[in-house]
């Protein structure tokens, strides 16, 4: 009996020679109205997702667009196989590709929810273990790694011998990959041990300084103030002396060496210096007004100065560089209206000329 679909292609005539002719153009049709079908369905997910607030549904939405298309070829296949009359070798062989096509999509989209399920739960949750690239890609991995095993039992590969050789293998991998692995290892351990997080202001015994954009597999990268990116293994990180300006708090004090001539009183500079930074502290951004600022006459004595150390509290270290921008000009023109001068360096030159004039 002649099928419905074949007769409405009008491959009857064909399929009589050539029995994979019905098949295939069953097939080609499946798969092009299932193509139709997904491209109007992800052009209406993305006008509802368009519409909601949250990043999500937008998330999930980029993370099947992929793997439908191997939901479509396993569609196709079905139908195909399903409504056919070939030989038990080609249903067999096309099973088996249908069920890859399934295994190899919901691994994809396992691994794509999966990476996004666990950021978005570390990003509110504030987990131990946070979500950098190297934890999103042993995430991925092992959800890869799984999957392919399920893949290759399905095929009908046994894996345990697969296993077998590739701990025996692993030896020589681990003597052909060292610096990899030591790069990898020492990024668990900054993980763990979390001496620098996402986020921080950090800089190296080596005088790289930045904020830590990631921290992947091989590398931690550093964004620099200049915007730039420096790139360091992460075994060099990891022995490192690294000074975190974000550890324990963002929190940090500001150091601002003021000098004024020898003619200044040391009470009046001091309630000067107070003075501003108080006011300062409402009005500038990032200035702290907790604890509040003080003054103290350190270094002291100069060769032409008296020297005193405005010590105020900014919101983190990036702070202090429009702090002090706006600092200097408050109490310049502070010290302008109060008559503190600021002494320009002197000295006293004696020439052993002028001693001998002055000695006859």
């Amino acid at each position: 009996m002649e099928l419905p679909l074949i007769e409405w292609l009008g491959l009857a005539r064909w399929e009589a020679t050539i029995p994979a002719v019905g098949p295939l153009a069953t097939f080609a049709v499946v798969l092009g109205i299932g193509l139709v079908l997904r491209v109007a369905g992800l052009r209406q997910l993305r006008r509802w997702t368009a519409r909601t607030r949250g990043q999500l549904d937008d998330e999930i939405t980029a993370a099947v667009r992929v793997p439908s298309l191997f939901w479509v070829l396993a569609v196709a296949v079905y139908v195909a196989v399903d409504i056919s009359d070939l030989p038990p070798r080609l249903v067999r062989a096309a099973t088996v590709v249908l069920h890859a096509l399934i295994v190899l999509s919901v691994t994809l989209v396992s691994a794509n929810v999966a990476v996004l399920a666990f950021a978005r739960y570390a990003a509110r949750q504030g987990t131990a273990l946070p979500a950098t690239g190297l934890t999103q890609a042993f995430i991925r991995g092992t959800i890869l790694v799984i999957g392919g095993l399920v893949l290759l039992t399905s095929l009908g590969i046994s894996v345990t011998p697969l296993i077998t050789a590739l701990g025996v293998g692993g030896l020589a991998a681990a003597l052909a990959l060292q610096d990899t692995l030591s790069n990898l290892f020492a990024g668990v351990h900054l993980l763990m041990d979390r001496p620098v997080r996402v986020g921080d202001y950090v800089r190296l015994d080596g005088g790289q300084e930045g904020y830590v954009e990631d921290i992947g597999w091989r590398s931690t990268r550093l964004r620099m103030l200049p915007n730039n990116l420096v790139i360091v293994p992460n075994n060099k990180l990891a022995q490192s002396i690294v000074t975190n300006y974000n550890y324990p708090e963002p929190r940090m004090a500001l150091l601002m060496p003021i000098s004024v001539s020898y003619e200044g009183d040391p009470e009046h500079v001091e309630r000067v210096l107070i003075e501003e930074a108080t006011r300062a502290a409402g009005e500038v951004e990032g200035l702290l007004a907790d604890p509040p600022p003080f003054v103290r006459f350190i270094p002291g004595f100069g060769q032409s100065s008296l020297d005193f150390t405005l010590i105020c509290q900014v919101r983190e270290f990036v702070d202090q560089y429009p702090v002090q921008h706006e600092l200097r000009k408050r109490i310049f023109r502070r010290f302008r209206e109060e008559g503190i001068e600021i002494p320009f360096p002197i000295r006293t030159v004696y020439l052993r000329g002028d001693q001998e004039k002055l000695r006859g």
